[in-house]
């Protein structure tokens, strides 16, 4: 959100993820907590002569072109972008899969093997959060009622006693979060190192589809992305005009955010607007996929279903014990059967 501005795709989904699981256990008011929770934390070149649907000056263009010595060039010429480049020359070197198989093959891989170990890792922060929240709601009442006696006895005024309050339980607080090695903001490195590795392999797949690419492999890799696709899109360096990829990539990202938000019961008003804030973008992205390469909206399609799959997969009581992440309240044995029966409740038997 996906995948901070997250931008489509897994940057936007992890984005959204986060925040909707933060809003629920880290940033949700408890009842003696109200005011403390304010304060925690790319024109390519033809290979033949058929004409190719024109795509838009940034998505073509030299990055030169785009804005000289500007942020784009810099991002699209940067260190990273090259790794990324060189990650999916090297894929599709080692297995000789055609270029929308050596794309899927490098996000399947990528997503895997970096972004499903720190998702589980969010999982396992968040989980011993919410088990800390007893805990706190308990404490919270002590030192509501020490700080109300004390208030009285030396004559505060409310805003002293408020101050007081807040101060303190900021510090049990953190003292609780230390004694559990589990802060909140913990939970946010998956976004950044997912979001990052989602704009340098968009940038790389770009780079690579205009013949923009800092290899020597070049205006050649162009053409082998050219004949590279399958089914309705054989041209990876064109985009969809069928739309089919970037309305998927709309949907799936939609869905993701309704799973997300079929489990919250009586959100705040935070989780409501990152709701709505979530769903504008990914339908917003489907004109913008619609106007760049095949090649990148292929990814950020692959992306997304994947990190769909671990999405459900991060629900399994099964997989959480493999990954030791502690039970929870909220934890449910059928979590499967409960997403299926909260959508056939919202959007297939509501009258």
């Amino acid at each position: 959100m996906s995948a901070g501005l997250w931008g489509p795709g897994s940057g936007l989904r992890g984005g959204a993820e986060m925040l909707f699981r933060l809003g629920g256990r880290w940033l949700r008011p408890l009842p003696a907590l109200q005011l403390w929770a304010r304060d925690p934390p790319l024109a390519p070149v033809p290979t033949s002569g058929a004409k190719r649907p024109t795509l838009p000056v940034w998505a073509v263009a030299p990055v030169s072109a785009v804005h000289a010595n500007g942020w784009y060039e810099a991002l699209a010429a940067s260190s990273p972008v090259r790794v990324a480049e060189e990650v999916l020359l090297g894929v599709h070197a080692a297995t000789g899969l055609p270029w929308w198989g050596s794309i899927l093959l490098s996000t399947v891989a990528l997503r895997g093997a970096v972004t499903l170990p720190l998702a589980a890792y969010q999982h396992y922060i968040l989980a011993k959060v919410e088990n800390l929240q007893p805990e706190i709601k308990t404490i919270a009442r002590h030192l509501n009622q020490e700080v109300a006696v004390r208030a009285n006895q030396l004559g505060w005024s409310k805003r002293d006693a408020r101050l007081t309050y807040l101060k303190n339980m900021r510090r049990l607080i953190s003292e609780l979060y230390v004694r559990d090695n589990c802060h909140p903001f913990k939970a946010t490195v998956l976004v950044w190192i997912q979001l990052p590795m989602w704009i340098f392999m968009s940038f790389a797949l770009r780079n690579l589809s205009t013949g923009a690419a800092h290899s020597e492999a070049g205006f050649s890799v162009q053409e082998q992305l050219a004949t590279g696709g399958i089914l309705w899109f054989p041209d990876l360096t064109a985009p969809d005009s069928t739309w089919i990829l970037p309305i998927s990539v709309g949907v799936i990202n939609l869905l993701i955010v309704e799973i997300c938000a079929l489990q919250k019961i009586g959100m705040s008003r935070f989780q409501t607007y990152i709701t709505y804030f979530v769903r504008a973008m990914s339908v917003l992205m489907i004109p913008i996929a619609a106007t760049v390469p095949s090649s990148i909206v292929l990814y950020w399609l692959c992306s997304s279903f994947v990190g769909l799959s671990q999405n459900l997969l991060l629900r399994s009581p099964g997989f959480r014990q493999l990954c030791r992440i502690p039970s929870t309240k909220s934890d449910s044995e059928t979590p499967y059967k409960d997403i299926f029966a909260a959508f056939n409740t919202k959007f297939i038997s509501r009258k």
